[in-house]
């Protein structure tokens, strides 16, 4: 072998500004922040707690972890991490479990950069 070929994974992951303007005109800057920084950092949890469930083998619990995670990250505007979080459910009631790995894997890297872009357009005027 001459030539290896490294993959990387980079997608850019989508955060709905107007879902958190939305927020703020609605709740004032108090009360938007208090409810992004509770989702973030529900979010977080969320995302660990799906990756133990999923190495456990408790996928019926796994299930509702993903679940939980598409609700919260609608409520900020994060849709990558929604539609991933649903794309892993699915992958559970299907039962494939090849498919499964790979989509919870693309959960946790979409995660982790969802969650830094909401707090750098939380940092930008809104």
């Amino acid at each position: 072998m001459e030539h290896i070929l490294v993959l990387t994974q980079d997608e850019p992951v989508r955060v709905d500004p107007e879902r958190l303007r939305e927020l703020y005109m609605r709740l004032g800057e108090a009360g938007a922040e208090d409810v992004v920084c509770r989702a973030m950092e529900e979010i977080a949890v969320r995302l660990s707690h799906t990756e133990r469930l999923y190495r456990q083998d408790r996928l019926r619990e796994m299930r509702k972890s993903a679940r939980s995670l598409v609700a919260i990250a609608d409520q900020v505007g994060m849709k990558n991490l929604a539609a991933v979080a649903e794309d892993v459910t699915r992958c559970i009631d299907d039962c494939d479990p090849v498919a499964l790995a790979a989509t919870l894997a693309r959960l946790l890297r979409v995660g982790e950069r969802s969650l830094t872009a909401v707090w750098d357009l939380q940092d930008a005027s809104l």
